[in-house]
């Protein structure tokens, strides 16, 4: 019975952040409509357009290969587990082993890998445009990422979510310039990673500033609705990621009664709210810069996580 209870609450995390990414996105988009004094979509609107995209005949170049067709399943795939391996209302469930900040960041890179080459796979321009850009991202936003990773793996003891969020949530932590270093940095990595402003513009189809929607343009019908499913997935997999980490009250831990899971899934909804309300915030008073300068914001990111390293083995005497 204890085996099929935490397959039942590991299978709930699984649906729980499938059925919830495309309303963080439409909350996302709500609230920044609201700031405009626009009336803006419904929060729904996200689950509509994936509905009809999916009643939509896919329609392929002549010259695409199987791996168009096959990536954004891949895609999809990989984003779904790393999105499910992140302790949201609860930590230290059945499959909590594998939840570690390595292997999912091995596993974003492995969608990214193979987006970049299905842009690159049908010859166009705006493909081999936003495949390129997206590289250049990359190979800055990763090495910050890990960065921010091995800060944590100092403080810890481990790169486990889990157990990370165990300690962060103990009172040995503390206030630490080291973390708060770390949290910039990992934000600033998330805006770049999900292709939001003032890295990227989701919304616009300006080929001059396109970098993600480059990538997929050549896209349409059920292929276009995993990809934009697999989009929201990242960016609640990011704001679970800062949530899980620096904000880790009222998680449950596994082997618990049913009201406490009960009680943390409404702080957990609290959280993505509040990180979609804060996005939506920062998109309406910046920018979209020019895309030369994202390795300037990249690179202060890589700076940051950095120095927030530094910071830990300094004051450990390392």
């Amino acid at each position: 019975m204890a085996l099929i209870h935490d397959l039942a609450v590991q299978a709930a995390q699984m649906m729980l952040v499938l059925a919830l990414a495309p309303l963080l996105t439409g909350f996302v988009r709500k609230v920044k409509a609201r700031l405009m004094r626009r009336r803006g979509p419904p929060l729904w609107q996200p689950y509509r357009e994936l509905v009809r995209l999916l009643g939509k005949e896919a329609v392929l170049a002549e010259n695409a290969s199987w791996l168009f067709r096959a990536v954004p399943y891949i895609v999809f795939a990989t984003t779904w587990v790393a999105a499910a391996l992140v302790p949201t209302f609860a930590r230290g469930l059945l499959f909590s082993w594998s939840a570690d900040l390595i292997a999912i960041i091995a596993l974003l890179g492995s969608a990214r890998f193979f987006q970049a080459l299905a842009g690159l796979d049908v010859g166009t321009s705006f493909g081999g445009i936003g495949s390129s850009r997206e590289v250049m991202i990359a190979s800055l936003a990763e090495p910050a990422m890990l960065m921010v990773v091995f800060t944590l793996a100092l403080l810890a003891g481990s790169t486990q979510l889990s157990v990370v969020a165990a300690f962060m949530a103990s009172n040995e932590v503390g206030l630490r310039v080291s973390l708060g270093l770390a949290l910039m940095a990992l934000i600033m990595v998330a805006i770049a990673e999900n292709a939001r402003i003032p890295v990227d513009n989701p919304a616009t189809h300006l080929e001059l500033t396109m970098v993600h929607e480059a990538m997929i343009l050549e896209y349409s019908g059920r292929h276009l609705a995993v990809i934009e499913a697999a989009a929201s997935l990242k960016l609640l997999l990011y704001l679970s990621v800062i949530g899980c980490v620096f904000t880790p009250w009222g998680v449950a831990v596994a082997g618990q009664d049913l009201a406490t899971y009960a009680v943390s899934l409404p702080i957990y909804a609290l959280k993505l709210a509040v990180g979609g309300f804060l996005l939506a915030v920062f998109e309406t008073a910046v920018a979209k810069m020019r895309v030369f300068r994202v390795t300037d914001f990249l690179g202060a990111a890589l700076m940051l996580a950095l120095l927030a390293a530094l910071l830990l083995f300094v004051s450990r005497g390392v």
